[in-house]
């Protein structure tokens, strides 16, 4: 379902998972410094990480992935950067974000 190769990056301050398609972009842009209809794929979490939402564009318009979890939280990477809003995860480990797989404990292929 995810292109391979695909830029994603993972936004790591919470946002108010009511916002949608504008607030996201801007919420792209601002954070990441891309525009969200360039291709890549943006991810965002609430303050309790119990759901995560993938804002991109498949090319005629945008479009938003929402999942809750059941169980658990959304463990996001870990960067060692404390000024950091954003980081550049690969396909291989946003599918395992999305499976509820956390990062730090799976061994994933390098990005290409």
């Amino acid at each position: 379902m995810i292109p391979h190769g695909v830029q994603v990056f993972v936004a790591l301050e919470p946002i108010d998972m009511r916002w949608s398609f504008d607030r996201l972009s801007g919420i792209a842009l601002d954070r990441v410094g891309y525009d969200a209809r360039g291709g890549a794929l943006f991810l965002f979490c609430g303050k309790r990480r119990t759901a995560m939402k993938v804002l991109f564009f498949d090319g005629t318009g945008m479009c938003i992935f929402y999942k809750r979890l059941d169980k658990g939280q959304v463990r996001l990477p870990i960067n060692h950067d404390p000024a950091a809003k954003h980081v550049e995860i690969s396909d291989a480990e946003l599918e395992s974000l999305l499976d509820g797989i956390e990062l730090d404990r799976v061994s994933l292929p390098p990005i290409h």
